[in-house]
C-alpha cells in the first residue's frame, strides 16, 4: 500500500485514505498488508504503520513491515527497529536500502553484514516476529540466511525483469 500513500502525500492531504483502501484490499481477498516505512516518509508514515497494524489485527491477517534495520531516528521518523518493536508485526522483512534510493535495487551481502544482522534477527525473533531477508538470488547468500536464523527470504528479481523485457523488445 506504499504507492497509495505516495499518491496521498503528493497531494499533501488525506486522500486517498490509506486505511480505507487497505480495508478494500482485505475485503477483496488480500491475506495481509505490507508496508515499507522510510526515514524520508515519502510514502508510508509512522502513524500509517500504527493504524494499519490495528487494521490487520481487526481482520486477523498478517502484517509485514519491511525496511532497513539500521535506519535510525530522524526527525519525526522513530527509527525502523523502534517502529517494528512498537507494532509487533507477524513478519519483518529486512531490506538493505538507503535513504536516497528510489526503490530496492539489491539484496543483503550477508557475507559482510552477517554480524550486525545476526543481532537484529535475534532481537526481533525474541519478540516473536518472523524474519525475512531481501537477497540477491545467490546460493551462498541463501545458505547464510539460514545460518543467521532467517525464517524466509525474498529474492531481488530486477535482473530477471530486465532480461525478460529485452526478450519482449526483440519480438
Amino acid at each position: 500500500v506504499n504507492k497509495i500513500a505516495l499518491l496521498r502525500n503528493a497531494r499533501n492531504g488525506f486522500i486517498p485514505n490509506i486505511v480505507e483502501l487497505s480495508k478494500k484490499c482485505l475485503e477483496s481477498g488480500a491475506n495481509g498488508i505490507t508496508v515499507h516505512p522510510r526515514s524520508d516518509m515519502r510514502h508510508i508514515k509512522p502513524g500509517d504503520v500504527k493504524k494499519l497494524r490495528k487494521l490487520t489485527k481487526d481482520y486477523s491477517v498478517e502484517f509485514n513491515i519491511e525496511g532497513n534495520p539500521f535506519s535510525n531516528k530522524e526527525g519525526k521518523y522513530p527509527g525502523f527497529i523502534n517502529l517494528v518493536e512498537t507494532c509487533l508485526p507477524e513478519q519483518c522483512t529486512l531490506v538493505p536500502d538507503d535513504p536516497n534510493q528510489l526503490t530496492s535495487d539489491h539484496g543483503w551481502d550477508l557475507l559482510s553484514n552477517s554480524n550486525k544482522l545476526k543481532d537484529v534477527i535475534k532481537s526481533l525473533k525474541d519478540f516473536g516476529i518472523r524474519i525475512s531477508l531481501f537477497l540477491d538470488p545467490n546460493i551462498d547468500q541463501i545458505n547464510k540466511a539460514k545460518e543467521l536464523g532467517a525464517d524466509r527470504i525474498e529474492l531481488y528479481t530486477g535482473p530477471y525483469a530486465e532480461e525478460f523485457s529485452k526478450k519482449i523488445e526483440l519480438k
